[in-house]
């Protein structure tokens, strides 16, 4: 089975009342970089990078990353069938 990892820091910026820009130099990365995470496009993530996320948002990676399941082929995904 395949999923997808979703970025939920559009919803800790809000939260947070934080704007992109500010984030990202909190972070340390490019705006553009910071774009790419918040819309999922993003590949691979450092370990380092969610830290200082987590440090700027005063959050847990779980309440920036969610696991979606995603279904194959029609199957329905809780029993296989």
């Amino acid at each position: 089975m395949e999923g997808d990892i979703i970025f939920n820091i559009d919803v800790m910026l809000a939260k947070r009342k934080m704007s992109v820009t500010e984030l990202a130099d909190k972070v340390g990365i490019t705006v553009t970089n910071m774009s790419i995470l918040k819309t999922g496009k993003a590949k691979a993530i450092k370990v380092s990078t969610l830290a200082k996320l987590c440090e700027a948002l005063e959050c847990q990676p779980g309440d920036i990353l969610e696991y979606k399941p995603v279904e194959k082929d029609g199957n329905d995904i809780k029993s296989g069938k």
